[in-house]
């Protein structure tokens, strides 16, 4: 959904516009946040006139390389980062930061955009300018990574929980589950990755006030921190890896344990009656009155014995 919201102060109170025509009725100084989501071209074209910068095409938000991450300009900030939505898919976010205004440029919905705003309206005091609202959004994204990191750890546990109690048939479903959170645990530590090298140069940059700095740095140390559960996370998932494939070599070599018993039972059965299936003129028994029934019992009791012999053994 296209949306253009225009925060900025007005008499100690924050005001919204939604209205691009709007922004030259607003004094520069007092305009705290420019948030486009989705946007069209014209209404970007207005805004570069008005504030004299440059909104990158998504082609260019979205390259890897760090020259294009990040650039930093004698009054400007270009910071571009990928936020993750609830289906893990990344979504590209370029902010650009000039005389204290942010401008945020995105192409869907996220929620620490939602809950940003929902603190700026709470505490409108602690934001007087961009650069506040920058360093809250990222706060709020490690949060959020953090979150998505415990559901993903919830699933792990959910999932092992799940093996343990397997005791007759080990799915194939749960060896494609735990490739499905191996890829979501490396997602996630892709996009922590992309938020440190990002709140690293932001750290060196001195536009941001010696407060700012403070909580960009807490912002690195709350990152550094999310990678320990994140590799954690893959540990666990090898773990469990292992345990799957542990659980089918078990269930295979049972199968095999049962057709090497029935194989084995009937042998001695078999031998007996090729013995006297051959038909020869001087075997002694050809004309017994009672070989039949004889040959039976024997199969009979050779059978048996087998059995005894493997419980003896203990392999059944």
């Amino acid at each position: 959904m296209s949306e253009l919201r225009i925060f900025y102060h007005d008499e100690g109170r924050l005001k919204i516009s939604k209205s691009i025509d709007a922004i030259n009725n607003i004094e520069k100084r007092n305009i705290m946040w420019i948030d486009l989501n989705d946007v069209s071209e014209e209404v970007e074209d207005k805004l570069e006139s008005f504030l004299k910068i440059y909104i990158q095409e998504d082609e260019e938000i979205e390259e890897i390389e760090m020259s294009s991450r990040y650039i930093q300009t004698d009054d400007s900030v270009v910071a571009n980062s990928n936020f993750l939505l609830e289906n893990y898919e990344s979504e590209p976010v370029s902010f650009i930061v000039k005389n204290g205004i942010l401008v945020s440029v995105r192409g869907a919905e996220l929620r620490s955009f939602n809950e940003t705003v929902r603190k700026i309206y709470a505490n409108t005091n602690a934001f007087p300018n961009g650069l506040h609202v920058l360093v809250s959004l990222l706060e709020t994204r490690v949060e959020y990574d953090a979150d998505m990191i415990e559901d993903v750890t919830d699933l792990i546990t959910s999932l092992s929980k799940t093996m343990s109690t397997t005791e007759e048939r080990v799915d194939e479903d749960i060896l494609l589950q735990i490739k499905d959170l191996q890829e979501k645990v490396m997602i996630i530590r892709q996009n922590i990755v992309d938020k440190q090298r990002m709140v690293s140069n932001m750290l060196k940059c001195s536009f941001f006030s010696a407060d700012l700095l403070a909580r960009l740095s807490m912002v690195i140390k709350d990152i550094n921190s999310l990678f320990e559960y994140t590799r954690f996370g893959f540990d666990r998932l090898d773990y469990l890896q292992d345990t799957f494939l542990g659980m089918v070599n078990i269930q295979q070599n049972k199968i095999i344990k049962i057709f090497t018993v029935v194989t084995v039972i009937f042998m001695p059965p078999t031998l007996i009656a090729s013995i006297y299936g051959m038909n020869f003129i001087n075997m002694p028994e050809l004309h017994a009155r009672h070989g039949y029934i004889f040959a039976l019992i024997a199969m009979l009791f050779s059978i048996i014995g087998v059995l005894f012999f493997f419980k003896k053994k203990k392999w059944l």
